[in-house]
């Protein structure tokens, strides 16, 4: 077993005054948001699905009784029994789209990315960048996560470890699946980066956790930038977002 020792942080009232977008409410989003419950930080949410019985082992936020409902509301009210004052909660009954994707990140300080398909990750690295907001990207399937930070403005970003990826060559978790516990895990670990991000002065830029279950090995990494990168690479190509870079969103994992 490797485990690279992590700092772990108390978030309570760490992060009063601030605003997080979590974008997706599934069981990313579910365990981020239950982990950044005491953080003192006003929670934005955006989503548009409902909870499926199928998914329901991974998003922690959901009961029985929340199959068919709307992901947004029941995801308040699992806050809301967390401790969470409802003035904190904001929710945003859309999808992170092109139209709407600027707007939105630059509303916060940090956003927290847990989508399962590259379409609506690049689309997070694009607008961040742009509007100059850290992110922190999260992703799960089978044994395997992975958390990404990239600092506002800066290089390395999620362009340079994934640009090249053939689309489709990813499996989602819908098509692949995902341990459950897995995705919990890696919803401690944006966590985790965004207390680290916003309530310290520790260099992260470019800092990447990997988890492999079946090992049980744990490594931080830093990315190394891409200078061809089209988004902060020396002669960038991507200065607004246009619809036609993005292919529609699936689902949140």
């Amino acid at each position: 077993m490797n485990h690279t020792q992590l700092p772990l942080r108390s978030s309570r009232n760490t992060l009063e005054g601030r605003r997080l977008l979590v974008i997706g409410a599934g069981g990313l989003g579910c365990a981020v948001l239950a982990a950044l419950a005491d953080s003192g930080a006003v929670l934005v949410l955006a989503d548009d699905d409902r909870v499926d019985l199928s998914n329901l082992h991974r998003q922690i936020l959901y009961r029985q009784d929340s199959v068919g409902r709307d992901k947004l509301d029941e995801a308040k009210r699992a806050l809301v029994s967390l401790g969470v004052e409802e003035q904190r909660i904001e929710l945003v009954r859309s999808r992170f789209l092109p139209d709407n994707a600027r707007s939105l990140a630059a509303s916060v300080d940090l956003v927290l990315e847990g989508a399962d398909n590259y379409a609506t990750k690049f689309l997070t690295a694009d607008a961040c960048y742009l509007e100059r907001r850290p992110v922190v990207h999260g992703a799960a399937v089978r044994f395997v996560s992975t958390v990404l930070f990239s600092a506002p403005g800066a290089r390395p970003c999620y362009r340079c470890l994934f640009e090249d990826v053939p689309p489709g060559a990813q499996q989602n978790c819908a098509e692949a699946g995902v341990l459950g516990p897995l995705v919990g895990f890696a919803g401690a670990l944006m966590a985790d980066f965004a207390l680290r991000a916003l309530a310290s002065d520790e260099p992260l830029a470019g800092k990447l956790v990997s988890y492999s279950a079946l090992e049980d090995e744990l490594r931080e990494i830093t990315v190394s930038e891409n200078p061809a990168c089209p988004l902060c690479g020396k002669n960038p190509q991507i200065s607004r977002i246009e619809e036609t870079r993005y292919t529609a969103p699936s689902c949140a994992a």
